[in-house]
């Protein structure tokens, strides 16, 4: 006996992509409802070689559905998701809503498998940042080892992660970059977005980070270990899919560059490209499509006494969004619910 999946947010970029991944890992599913608003009533979406039509989120009853994925942002999980929750069906949320709550666990299943069993308090279970996800996988077998004291970390975050209109935005603009006349002036980022990168993600705070920056923080805490002391500068750049992050880490113990790319190399999610050549090492269109997040450019930073550089890709809709949240349900199986 499988289970009874609901995604909800199924026409949108992380949605589709939840489908598609929950399609590829034969995810034990009797059935998969996709749920989107009113106006996309009956837009057809692929789930591996089955076409769904979408169902009204505001009519469906979540009543005797095993989980949720959501990816419809804040205001709207605000909205349907504790009517799931009470429902009795298990919310993994995508948005930014929950994750800050102490009593809703914040999961990356390679990093903090044991935060599931906290869902029961809420039945609701939070998905991180995109570019938290990522950099946590690699900081946590390090951690392990030799105690991670600060992270510096400077992201590389593609336009994918702003939605489908910032997608279309740097096409256009980069088109019009090349037919006079046709230029198109920024509507979704401050400044143009093509050919340019821009140090500003969500919107600013009083002590001068970025929303975005200061997720990175608060959820390396809540993941990993509150412990770590983390600082952010994060920065959208022109490219579709694939986050990007140049991280310096300071370890209370001092770990060789050569055992931290051992470590790397037998963690789970992780692939080490790390050649010291041109081209040895992973960028960010290698890795759309791919499950793995890739760590490459190990090196000892010398300037400190026990420091390691590393720079580490991955695909912002998978491991980012999409990927997690299955990883997710597919812990939550696994590990407490043992249906499939």
């Amino acid at each position: 006996m499988g289970y009874r999946i609901a995604v909800v947010g199924a026409t949108g970029n992380v949605g589709r992509e939840m489908l598609n991944i929950l399609a590829e890992r034969e995810f034990p599913a009797d059935e998969v409802a996709a749920l989107a608003s009113r106006r996309s009533l009956g837009t057809e979406v692929s789930f591996g070689d089955k076409t769904l039509k979408t169902q009204d989120l505001d009519r469906f009853d979540f009543t005797g559905w095993d989980m949720a994925l959501f990816a419809i942002g804040s205001e709207a999980t605000r909205q349907y998701a504790p009517k799931a929750a009470k429902a009795g069906c298990v919310v993994i949320d995508n948005s930014s809503l929950y994750r800050y709550d102490p009593e809703i666990p914040l999961i990356v299943p390679e990093v903090n498998p044991q935060a599931i069993h906290g869902y029961a308090r809420k039945n609701i279970i939070a998905n991180p940042n995109c570019s938290t996800a990522q950099m946590v996988v690699a900081l946590k077998p390090l951690h392990d080892r030799a105690r991670i004291k600060r992270v510096v970390v400077s992201t590389y975050q593609s336009v994918s992660g702003s939605g489908k209109e910032a997608m279309d935005e740097l096409w256009q603009q980069t088109k019009g970059m090349y037919v006079p006349g046709q230029e198109v002036e920024p509507s979704v980022y401050p400044k143009q977005i093509a050919f340019n990168v821009i140090p500003h993600i969500d919107v600013f705070m009083d002590d001068g980070q970025t929303k975005e920056e200061w997720k990175m923080v608060a959820e390396t805490k809540k993941i990993v270990d509150p412990a770590i002391k983390v600082t952010a500068t994060c920065v959208r750049v022109p490219v579709f899919v694939g986050h990007s992050e140049a991280v310096n880490i300071e370890f209370e113990d001092f770990l060789d560059e050569d055992e931290a790319r051992d470590i790397l190399r037998e963690a789970p999610g992780i692939m080490v490209v790390d050649k010291r050549e041109a081209g040895g090492y992973v960028t960010p269109v290698e890795c759309v499509g791919d499950y793995a997040t890739f760590i490459s450019r190990i090196r000892q930073d010398s300037t400190i006494d026990n420091g390691i550089n590393l720079w580490c890709v991955s695909d912002n809709l998978r491991k980012g969004a999409a990927l997690n949240a299955v990883q997710i349900a597919e812990l939550l199986g696994r590990e407490v619910l043992k249906k499939g």
